[in-house]
């Protein structure tokens, strides 16, 4: 079973940008894909990015297109999701989650297709 845990939230004013970083560990990272998910207060939760097993990047904010972008580093247990051009809607818990993939292709959006949790990180972006 993976363990995950976040990183690298914060304050940031809106057109600024942030690197979130997921650290694995308790199995091999490379066996994984990996969603990234948020939740604002009062809202549900929703799909950010998705990095196969084969190191591509799926963006699933209709918003987000260019502005999130996840990447991967298996020799340092680490995903990435890179946030450009944030803006006060991007406020909110983001999390990392992983699911073990034969496909080096596979990647989803929903939730609840994925095992492994982290605890969450606070980006608040704000002026």
């Amino acid at each position: 079973q993976l363990q995950l845990v976040e990183s690298g939230g914060g304050l940031v004013q809106p057109g600024g940008s942030l690197r979130l970083s997921c650290a694995a560990s308790g199995s091999t990272l490379g066996f994984y894909a990996i969603g990234w998910f948020r939740q604002a207060p009062g809202k549900e939760r929703e799909g950010v990015a998705c990095i196969s097993v084969g190191g591509g990047s799926t963006s699933y904010l209709d918003f987000g297109k260019g502005r999130f972008y996840g990447s991967r580093d298996n020799a340092q247990r680490t995903v990435y999701l890179q946030m450009n051009n944030l803006s006060l809607e991007d406020t909110a818990t983001y999390y990392c989650a992983a699911r073990r993939q034969n496909s080096r292709t596979w990647c989803s959006n929903a939730g609840s297709v994925f095992s492994s949790w982290g605890q969450g990180t606070q980006v608040i972006v704000s002026s």
